[in-house]
Formats: structure tokens, sequence, C-alpha cells
């Protein structure tokens, strides 16, 4: 009966971790209004989380909307890092170019660079792995035609550098918007093939981002 006793206590040990099993991963989405839109029904976000089983993953949207680099480094210590995620999709710099034109609000290049090679830095300190993504359209007329495409080509450009120089996965989707409307978008039209204002998802858009990011994450 005493060699039973002392045993039970390690017996007890073996089967609580046995039961408890592998903790899911942390997945989190950090970016503006496309991503907490992309958290909604029929978000890319709500989209992978739908695919991805709950027992291995735990998915976090983390957008703002209206934020540039610098909000999301303002807001990463709370929002991200105190959360430890094992993973981290950033998914900005739509409105560090488009507030330039809409409000004068952007962000300068050099500054957008440095505050994203930022995040990146204390993403993987925190132990993180990270995935960038560069941003997609502000307009979805072909061959250049968007007012602001010269400066968003720019800022999706110093994206692939930065994921280059720190050897992190990157999703090119200003390259895969482009393409696809080169193939689709017969009408030349601003807006309705991809985004529904020519910035914000439209279901199609949301499935094309989700369908790229899925491969990076599994």
């Amino acid at each position: 009966m005493s060699a039973y006793l002392k045993f039970f206590p390690a017996l007890l040990i073996v089967i609580l971790f046995t039961s408890m099993g592998p903790k899911p991963k942390k997945i989190l989405f950090f970016g503006d209004s496309i991503t907490e839109m992309g958290v909604k029904s029929g978000g890319y976000v709500s989209l992978i989380k739908k695919i991805l089983p709950s027992t291995s993953y735990e998915i976090i949207g983390a957008g703002v909307g209206g934020n540039k680099i610098y909000d999301l480094y303002l807001r990463l210590e709370d929002d991200v890092l105190n959360k430890k995620p094992d993973m981290v999709v950033i998914y900005i710099g739509v409105n560090d170019v488009w507030h330039k034109l809409s409000s004068r609000t952007g962000t300068d290049q050099n500054k957008f660079v440095k505050f994203y090679q930022a995040l990146i830095n204390k993403i993987t300190a925190n132990g993180a792995k990270v995935i960038l993504c560069t941003p997609a359209v502000i307009g979805e007329k072909k061959n250049g035609a968007n007012e602001m495409d010269p400066e968003l080509d720019k800022y999706a450009a110093e994206i692939r550098k930065l994921a280059d120089l720190n050897k992190l996965p990157l999703v090119d989707l200003r390259s895969l918007f482009i393409n696809y409307n080169i193939a689709n978008n017969t009408t030349d039209a601003d807006k309705g093939v991809l985004t529904n204002d020519g910035v914000h998802l439209n279901d199609k858009g949301n499935q094309l981002v989700a369908a790229q990011l899925l491969p990076l994450i599994k």
C-alpha cells in the first residue's frame, strides 16, 4: 500500500500532462481598417479562422481603422507583445500613402521604413515569427492610372526590401492585386473588382488574401 501511495502523485502528473496536449499557436493580425474589417464575417481573418482548427490555432485580430505605421508602433506593447503571439502578420501602409492625399497626414518614406524595422525588431525579440504584407491598392484602375500608384509602389518596394533584409516571408499583395486587375478588370473600374471602395476588400479580395496567407501560417 505504501509503495502505491508513493507512485500515485507521479501517476497524476503523467495523466495531467498527457491530457493537456500542446497549446494552440497564437496568430495575430496587426494592421489598419482592412484588418479590422477582416475579422468580421467574410473577412480574410475570419476565413482563416474558419479553416484552421481551433485546437491548434488561436486567431487574434488587432486592426484599428485609420492606423498608420507609427500608430502600430505606439500600440505594439498592449495589442501585440503582451499577448505573446507565436506569429504576427503585419498588413499596413495604405493610410501612410493615402492620407498624404486625403488629409495631408501620411508618413514620409524614410520614417515609414524606420518605424517598420522597429516593429520587426521588437516583435521578433519577443519570440514571434513575422509575416510582412505589401499594401494592395488605392484604386483599382490598371496600368498605373490611379493617382497614388507611384507612391504606393515605393512603399511596397520598401516592404519587399525589409522582408529580404530580415529574411522574413512576404505576401506581395501589391503585385497580386495589380496582376489580378490586369486579367479581370475588363472595364478598368476604380473599384468593385477586389475592393468595395478602391481600398477595403470585398468578398473576392478577402478570399484572395486569405488564400495567400494560409500556406505561410500553416
